[in-house]
């Protein structure tokens, strides 16, 4: 098995030694079986699985950022191949969804999060701002005010490439946009997004409410480092993000994004896949033995504690509901069966978002509508599936 390390080198906290812990239960159990687990940065993991099935010397799983390009290719067992139905029906079913090409599930969601809208009360309450914002006028009206009160960034706007299409898509889904139709076209110049862009470059950018860098090139880490300093008003975030900010005694909002004409109905659901290849030395067996272990709520929702991750199943969403300890994820796991996610199960997608980190951010310097058609025809230039 090769998994992505969650852990930040600055803290010592590899997710190693949470697969070492469970392998030597596992293997306790199931002396048949030896699980051999690869953990590799974020920064290479999926590199490094792309190159071993290149190599023909694929992993027997994989939990990466991506499936849909293996899943195309006939590489992949699909979840009916893995687990009995009692647990197939226990996955949230957006994430199903989400792990699904063409009806038929190859993506098994391993770790979840939702987003929602943060802002500092303690910087709201200096500038005499009653009431956390429920519109893009709200947002607006409260950043200038923040404004006016020294605030260095009244709304943290990270367009640059770190991870632009996560906060893109925020912003598209309060306008009633996003990045596909609902048959799973690419639309990424459609009315509705142009004039989102639009909005946020003539009302926020412009009038200098984003603070002093350029927000085409600025990253998620520095909006979110300004936040727990108290140096910025209101951003869009993750429960990591909350955990942080209180220990940072951020005295820290959460409410749902801010739409168009009022909180936005929809939010953006963010997940990451665990997979199986099929081998010429078929280890379906224990496979799927192994992978009925790992997702078992006890072994999931350890994880899950350690990195402040939501849960992808039902089961473990309940014990999670259970626990006074995790009352700040409960508003995060509301929001997740109904989240709108990245258009994974397309294998054009990974190129397509790699264009959005890079591009997408130009939308509030330039022209909007050039900018977001420019997108739309590289991503049709991928096929579109």
């Amino acid at each position: 098995m090769v998994a992505a390390d969650y852990g930040d080198p600055k803290t010592h906290n590899s997710s190693t030694a949470y697969w070492n812990d469970l392998v030597q239960a596992f293997e306790e159990k199931n002396p048949h079986i030896k699980v051999d687990v690869q953990v590799v940065d974020w920064d290479h993991v999926d590199d490094q699985v792309t190159a071993m099935v290149k190599a023909g010397n694929a992993p027997d799983i994989a939990q990466i950022g991506s499936y849909a390009d293996y899943a195309a290719k006939g590489l992949l067992y699909s979840a009916d191949d893995i687990f009995p139905i009692s647990m197939q029906a226990d996955f949230i079913p957006s994430l199903v969804s989400a792990g699904s090409v063409h009806r038929v599930q190859y993506g098994i969601p391993w770790a979840s999060s939702s987003r929602l809208f943060f802002y500092n009360k303690g910087l709201f309450k200096d500038a005499g701002i009653k009431r956390a914002p429920r519109t893009w006028s709200d947002v607006a009206h409260d950043a200038a005010k923040l404004k006016e009160h020294g605030v260095k960034v009244p709304y943290g706007l990270p367009l640059g490439t770190e991870e632009a299409q996560a906060e893109s898509l925020m912003w598209l889904l309060g306008g009633s946009g996003g990045y596909t139709d609902s048959v799973g076209g690419y639309t990424f110049d459609s009315t509705a997004n142009v004039a989102a862009f639009t909005w946020l470059k003539d009302n926020l950018v412009a009038k200098g409410l984003t603070g002093p860098g350029d927000p085409a090139t600025t990253n998620r880490r520095t909006v979110f480092a300004d936040f727990l300093a108290g140096n910025a008003g209101m951003i869009n975030g993750h429960p990591t993000l909350l955990a942080q900010a209180k220990a940072a005694h951020i005295d820290v909002g959460v409410v749902a994004l801010p739409g168009q004409q009022g909180p936005a109905t929809d939010t953006l659901g963010v997940a990451d896949w665990m997979m199986a290849f099929k081998q010429k030395d078929d280890h379906l067996d224990a496979d799927s033995t192994f992978l009925r272990y790992v997702y078992s709520p006890e072994n999931s929702l350890k994880f899950l504690d350690q990195y402040g991750l939501l849960p992808v199943t039902t089961s473990a969403s309940q014990a999670m509901e259970r626990n006074p300890k995790d009352k700040d994820m409960l508003q995060f796991l509301d929001r997740l069966p109904d989240a709108v996610f990245y258009p994974v199960d397309k294998t054009s997608w990974g190129p397509v978002s790699d264009q959005v980190k890079k591009t997408i951010g130009g939308a509030v310097d330039g022209d909007p509508k050039q900018v977001l058609g420019t997108l739309q025809r590289f991503a049709a230039a991928q096929g579109g599936n």
